[in-house]
């Protein structure tokens, strides 16, 4: 009997003993299975919630695991989407680089070039940014009809680039006239011509003329004068430029 006993108390600790050692463990549960498509799902969601950090974590990790090279691509652009709404322009412009660079041949590469171009064009009305950014927006534009000539942009394009020209002609303009009111007649000569060179079809070419004669007027280069003057009123006998150009003309 006494051995039973034994026995019995023996077996009562073992499973004791295995009863508690099991209470102290938590139950692992299997590892969800990686769903790029749902992880992409899910970063849109954060960024529509704004919470573009958390987003950009669940990208990169679509990035690292993307074994086949089919979602990388994809989290790589959304990633430079999330600085684009995150209002980062040049985090997202390196980011949007950074896919062109990666993946040249995407069906996405002219989207990426086109961000990368309004990313400078939304800047153009800053003050202290305006022609800086306009000049940017024209490399970039210009690059995008040089690279992908058959990107699905192309008519608004158009319209883009002549505000920033007109942006970076205004800019010249400015500088011109500032120039001439400080009796640098040279340097106003320089920057003025230097305008109508580049953008014959400036918005503001009849006032160009007129600060270009008055220019040479002023510096006794009266042959240049009249023929800038002339220039004018054939070209624009319209405007309040040419009715002050004739005035001059006729002294």
């Amino acid at each position: 009997m006494k051995k039973i006993s034994l026995v019995f108390i023996s077996v009562c600790s073992l499973l004791i003993v295995a009863l508690l050692s099991g209470c102290g463990k938590k139950e692992v549960k299997p590892e969800a299975a990686y769903d790029p498509e749902k992880y992409l799902t899910n970063a849109d969601t954060l960024v529509s919630e704004k919470k573009y950090d958390d987003a950009r974590k669940v990208l990169l990790e679509v990035k690292n695991r993307d074994s086949q090279k089919k979602y990388g691509a994809l989290a790589q652009l959304k990633i430079a989407d999330s600085y684009a709404k995150e209002g980062e322009p040049d985090l997202a412009i390196s980011e949007y680089r950074k896919f062109i660079e990666n993946y040249p041949d995407n069906q996405f590469a002219s989207y990426a070039q086109y961000q990368i171009a309004m990313a400078y064009y939304s800047q153009i009305e800053s003050p202290d940014r305006g022609t800086g950014a306009a000049k940017s927006a024209l490399i970039e534009f210009n690059r995008l009809k040089q690279l992908y000539p058959r990107n699905p942009y192309r008519d608004i394009v158009e319209l883009r680039i002549e505000k920033a020209q007109n942006t970076i002609a205004d800019g010249d303009f400015m500088i011109g006239e500032f120039y001439y009111k400080k009796e640098s007649y040279q340097a106003a000569l320089g920057r003025l011509e230097g305008l109508l060179v580049k953008y014959p079809d400036y918005k503001k070419a009849d006032q160009t003329l007129l600060l270009i004669g008055k220019s040479y007027g002023a510096l006794k280069m009266n042959d240049k004068a009249k023929e800038t003057f002339n220039r004018l009123i054939q070209k624009y006998p319209a405007s309040d430029a040419a009715k002050e150009a004739s005035k001059l003309v006729s002294r």
